[in-house]
């Protein structure tokens, strides 16, 4: 007696027996394997890896770090593996595996790695927002209609087609002569799941040159080019077009800080580097960066960084690898 086959009586696969919402998450966790493994090929060293992928960075962790400053541009950033902090003004942002941030301005920021070890690193993709193919794109994407928060900074889960699409784009560094073919277009993919998503709203900010948010990524720019000078908030207020007290409020809820906050957290982490890179001295930092006190300077140093500034660099030295930015 001779059996047939049939596809039907088989018995199904486990994963097909499993709940529609658990396979969702493990298709989620297998796409982040990969695109874990995909970052790692191609950045072996702790610290950031530009790409051949134009606006495409990598980053690398082997073991947590201290707070770190940096200035965040617009740009999405997705954890595939370890875990970060991201503190912004009042806020703090905790990225995870399979958690993306959505930058909309220039924003000075805090960054620490809180999970990491030699065998599971942090690793992390950075994709620089192109104002140009993002304004291009937002032309044909329906607006989602419902007005977001105007906080310049989000942190989400990804879903499974946002992750597709970074490991599609990720893999393409293995695959050069299909790179300049294939790479904008899935970079066109990738802003196109944002926009159609729910931080859609918060991506048309980039590109819009209308409104008050528009009008506080103009003073964001403006104490970007100036934070060295002093200034009043009533100049910048004229400068953007705006009344002080609107200006303060709307400032505010952008970028949790007032604009002098704002201002000082840039001349503070510009003295911080160039007592780190370029080896002067305290004071003289605090004078290049805008301080006329350099008393008030180491004050306000310690207050943001913890230490007072010979303290911290000769720390940042001793232990670089615990100085990584992220």
């Amino acid at each position: 007696m001779h059996r047939v086959y049939c596809p039907i009586l088989q018995k199904p696969r486990r994963s097909a027996l499993l709940p529609s919402r658990t396979r969702a998450m493990v298709r989620v966790m297998e796409t982040l394997t990969e695109i874990s493994a995909a970052i790692a090929r191609h950045i072996s060293k702790d610290g950031f890896q530009a790409t051949s992928i134009d606006r495409v960075t990598l980053a690398r962790s082997s073991t947590v770090t201290m707070p770190m400053p940096n200035v965040y541009r617009p740009q999405l950033c997705l954890v595939a593996q370890g875990q970060k902090e991201v503190t912004l003004g009042d806020r703090v942002f905790r990225y995870a595996p399979g958690r993306y941030g959505v930058v909309t301005y220039d924003l000075p920021v805090t960054g620490q790695v809180v999970e990491a070890t030699p065998d599971k690193p942090y690793l992390c993709v950075f994709l620089d927002f192109d104002p140009v193919m993002l304004g291009q794109l937002a032309l044909h994407v329906p607006s989602p209609g419902v007005p977001s928060r105007p906080i310049g900074k989000t942190v989400s889960d990804a879903g499974a087609s946002l992750l597709d699409a970074v490991l599609r784009l990720l893999l393409l560094l293995d695959d050069p002569a299909a790179l300049p073919v294939l790479g904008p277009l899935v970079e066109q993919e990738i802003l196109y799941r944002l926009l159609a998503g729910p931080d859609g709203a918060r991506m048309r900010q980039i590109t819009s040159s209308q409104g008050r948010v528009a009008q506080v990524g103009r003073a964001i720019a403006w104490i970007g080019q100036n934070f060295r000078e002093r200034f009043s908030i009533e100049r910048l207020a004229s400068e953007v077009g705006m009344s002080p007290s609107s200006l303060h409020e709307h400032f505010r809820a952008v970028t949790a800080m007032t604009p002098l906050q704002f201002q000082k957290q840039l001349r503070l982490q510009d003295a911080r580097s160039l007592m780190l890179v370029q080896d002067i001295d305290a004071t003289t930092a605090a004078f290049r960066v805008g301080y006329e006190s350099p008393s008030q300077f180491t004050r306000e140093y310690r207050r943001h960084f913890g230490e007072p500034p010979a303290r911290d660099i000769a720390r940042l030295r001793a232990l670089p690898s615990l100085a990584v930015i992220v």
